[in-house]
């Protein structure tokens, strides 16, 4: 999707989460009423913890990843890999399958720039080579944040080891794309739907 999915079946204020139990939010929004919530998604769309972004499915690291999760019929959650191949399409010097984007953190040369919108963002804006369409949409934890500093996406992809699940993430001021699992599940992150 050239957009950040914007499904809201429920809505809740930032100060309810959860590692379990869905729960959907909408940047500064503090309530429960979608009607009055979604005066305020149309730009960003909707904050997603990771139960809510899967939908009851299993953590899929494969390729694709088979969970539509919170996805439209005919769309699916991407995973962790899928990811790596939209960077290494996306780079002009990492390509596809280069060991760059095994890595954790800022990786790449310029694929979160070319990935992020022309405006919105409070620095270093993008280019947008590739119709991705990033904006700075912000994020969830314990309050909002960032707004127009940071996009966050989640992936399918879980790793046991460590606190979270695979999530990307796009700065104003950087060019790499972040790929960290130091979030717990119940942070609100958006999410791109891959069609099938």
């Amino acid at each position: 999707m050239a957009e950040n999915l914007a499904y809201l079946p429920a809505v809740i204020g930032p100060g309810t989460s959860s590692e379990t139990v869905p729960y959907y939010y909408v940047y500064d929004y503090n309530g429960t009423d979608i009607t009055a919530a979604k005066a305020n998604y149309t730009t960003y769309g909707v904050l997603y913890n990771w139960p809510a972004a899967m939908n009851g499915a299993s953590s899929s690291a494969a390729n694709p990843s088979g969970v539509q999760g919170i996805c439209p019929t005919g769309w699916h959650l991407p995973s962790d890999a899928e990811w790596k191949i939209l960077e290494g399409n996306t780079d002009t010097q990492y390509g596809v399958g280069d060991p760059a984007w095994d890595g954790v953190g800022y990786r790449g040369y310029d694929a979160g720039k070319r990935l992020k919108t022309t405006t919105g963002w409070n620095s270093n804006t993008g280019t947008n080579a590739v119709g991705f369409s990033a904006l700075p949409g912000g994020y969830l934890y314990n309050s909002f944040r960032d707004l127009s500093n940071y996009g966050n996406w989640w992936s399918s992809t879980d790793d046991s080891d460590v606190v979270g699940p695979w999530y990307r993430d796009l700065k104003c001021d950087l060019d790499g794309v972040n790929r960290l699992n130091n979030m717990p599940n119940l942070t609100g992150f958006r999410v791109r739907c891959l069609k099938d």
